[in-house]
Formats: structure tokens, sequence, C-alpha cells
């Protein structure tokens, strides 16, 4: 019954979209999906789930390669049988997405179940989320990132602000309410800026504490409140490394889910060639320095932990290709490279 309305739902979507892109219909298939209660828990028995277990998701490796498998309504349920809880824990999914044919994705945390049985029914194992984002492909990077996100935005919001009464997800989980106060709750992002900072030649980078070994990336910090991007780049910079801005320029934009759920604003900025002494907050930082181009072209190259100097240090290393991080450099690079052509 539920192929059957799913199937009619989609054909007459499909009749008042016809004039519109496949992008339009996939949009607003998904809004219907968050609005409608009902219509999202019968596309649940047809949908494909990314599972979790306590925010860490679910890979399988396969050769050299780890895959993010994408787990049939049917499938899940199977599993789920085992513990005699499979109704209870379908309706804790949240909808993330779906594809151009319309078949929806939604994430689910398994944080309360054996996590041996799961990994022992589907072949793989729970991979924690940094280490995940350094071998998956691109592609599903962003899922996973935005799919921990909203699985820990429900996780620490069940409870009014208000009036302390629990709050209620709706079907898809794009929302939480409480009906003590009417209030209604959505997920979240917080700005944060990323700049790569330099003087002309040379680009700036740093370590915080928390970094891998030898990894170095760019500035960044969280946006504060009633600033603009170009005030909270010249803060950062002013603040963590002691150079003033003299010119900025916007990137790009990624959504990354640490410490909980960013929106990274990435820029590059300008500083005077006469002022590039750096003089570094260390409550903040623990290095930073400036890069030549050939010392960027070399640390690209370098793998995480590659490479060990004589006194144990390891060389120079890069964010991996998901991070927007990598793309400033790549900007820089090639900026440099095309003026020297």
């Amino acid at each position: 019954m539920a192929a059957i309305y799913q199937a009619v739902y989609r054909r007459a979507s499909s009749l008042m979209c016809r004039f519109h892109s496949t992008y339009v219909r996939k949009m607003r298939y998904l809004n219907d999906l968050k609005e409608d209660d009902s219509l999202c828990r019968q596309a649940q028995t047809s949908g494909t789930f990314y599972l979790f277990h306590n925010l860490s998701p679910f890979l399988q490796e396969v050769g050299k390669q780890y895959l993010v498998p994408q787990v049939s309504a049917a499938e899940i349920k199977r599993i789920l049988e085992k513990f005699k809880e499979a109704e209870q824990w379908i309706e804790k999914s949240v909808l993330i997405g779906c594809s151009d044919e319309h078949v929806p994705h939604f994430a689910l945390d398994l944080g309360a179940l054996e996590k041996s049985v799961i990994e022992s029914e589907l072949k793989g194992s729970f991979t924690d989320l940094r280490k995940a984002l350094f071998v998956v492909d691109q592609k599903d990077s962003p899922l996973l990132a935005s799919a921990q996100s909203l699985l820990r935005w429900h996780d620490s919001h069940q409870y009014c602000s208000k009036t302390g009464q629990p709050t209620q997800k709706n079907v898809a989980g794009s929302k939480r309410v409480c009906h003590a106060s009417g209030i209604i709750y959505y997920p979240q992002m917080s700005p944060v800026v990323i700049t790569l900072v330099s003087d002309g030649s040379r680009c700036l980078l740093a370590r915080q504490p928390s970094f891998p070994q030898g990894m170095y990336s760019a500035l960044s910090g969280f946006c504060d409140m009633g600033e603009n991007v170009e005030e909270t780049v010249r803060r950062e910079v002013a603040e963590e490394v002691g150079l003033e801005v003299e010119s900025f320029q916007y990137s790009a934009s990624q959504h990354w889910p640490f410490p909980s759920s960013c929106l990274m604003i990435a820029c590059h900025a300008l500083v005077r060639e006469q002022q590039t002494e750096i003089s570094m907050n260390s409550l903040e930082l623990e290095e930073a320095r400036w890069f030549d181009l050939e010392e960027i072209m070399k640390g690209l190259k370098r793998k995480p932990g590659s490479s060990k100097q004589e006194d144990g240090s390891l060389l120079p290393w890069f964010p991996p290709q998901q991070a927007i991080a990598h793309q400033l450099i790549w900007e820089w690079v090639k900026q440099q490279t095309s003026q020297l052509a």
C-alpha cells in the first residue's frame, strides 16, 4: 500500500512540475516530506538509511576503498527485529536528502543497541567521523557531515529552553516542538570564517593544539554577535597572529560538523608586505608561520604522518580535499603560479 501511495504521489508531482528541472522537483519533494508527517512516514518504508552509532557513521571496507552503504528499509527492519524494537527505532530517523529519482535518504543513530551485532550483520564498522571524512569519497562526506550534525542537534534539544518540558520532533526531523509553549525549534548552524592570509608571495598557516601532528591549516574563528564577515576576518587575524588585514576576498562556503554544526565561510586576506611579523596568540594557537610556494607544493603532496624529521617531528602537511581549507590553499597556489607564468 505504501508503494502504491508513493507512486501515485510521484506521478501527481511529476504532472504538476513537468516544466520544472529535476532539481526543482527534488527540492519540492523534500519540502513536502518535511511538512507532511504522513507522507514522510510512508517514505520511511521505501527509503534508504545511513547508519550511525553514537554519532559515528557506518562504513564498509571494499578492497582499498571505504564505502558508505545505503541500507534499505527492509534490511533495517530485519536487523532491528533482532532487538524487538523495529517501529520505535525507525521513528527516530531524520530526513537528510533524496535521489533525483525521489528515493528519500534518512539517517538513523542506533547508539543504544549493541554495536557488534549490527557490524556483524552488515559486515562493516562504525568509524569516528573525523577519520571517516579522510577516507570516504568526496560525494559522501557532505552527507555524513550534515547527517551527524542533525542527529547531534536532536540529541541536545530534547527539552524546551523556556518551559523545561520535552520537545517532540516531527517525522522528518526538520524541527522540534514544545507543545506546552508552542515554541518551534529549528536546527541552526554557527557561522565561522576560515581565512588564508597572504603577504603577496607567502601564505600563513597555523596549528591548533587539537590538530593531528604535523597538520597546518588556515586561520578560523566564530563570528561574534553583530559582526559581518569582513569584521570577523579582520578581528580573527589581529587576535590570532597580530596582523592587520588590508583587503579580503570571499572564496566559498562549506558545512563543517566540528565542533558541532558550522557554516565555514572561506576567504583570502592580504596583509601589507611591510607588516608581516607574526605575534601569535598562544592561548589559541600552537604555532603559526609563513610558507612559500615551494613549501606549500611539497606539503600538498604529503600524506598524514608520512614524513618524519630527525627530531621525530613530522614535516608539514595540509587538510584533506574534503576540507575547504584545502581549496583555499590550492586557490592560492594557482594564483601564485599564474603570476610566475
